[in-house]
């Protein structure tokens, strides 16, 4: 009887720490997400779609906010709603910055 309970105990904590685990991957940045990432946590968007989002992000540049997201052919404002929870905007990754030329060095006076 006791180990019946133990083995009860272990599988619903298993349970609980999938449940954490998977919750903790569905959102994604539409910022810096590939096709794959966007198809794989958003709600009615496939892989065609996925990659029209990525798309229109190369072209216009990152998104401001969510709602921009309707925007892209193929994704509407319910497609945005029902995703809402899953949608982080954050930073795009930021360009490398180029280098700045140094001042040019003064002469030194000779004597």
């Amino acid at each position: 009887m006791k180990s019946i309970s133990i083995l009860i105990k272990s599988l619903l904590l298993s349970l609980v720490l999938v449940a954490a685990a998977h919750a903790a991957d569905t959102r994604v940045n539409i910022n810096t997400a590939d096709a794959a990432a966007l198809d794989a946590v958003l709600l009615n968007v496939g892989a065609s779609k996925a990659q029209a989002i990525v798309d229109y992000r190369k072209i216009n540049g990152p998104f401001k906010s969510a709602e921009e997201l309707a925007m892209v052919k193929g994704i509407g404002l319910k497609t945005v709603e029902k995703n809402r929870d899953r949608i982080e905007v954050g930073r795009s990754a930021a360009a490398p910055k180029k280098p700045t030329a140094a001042a040019p060095a003064k002469p030194v006076a000779r004597r």
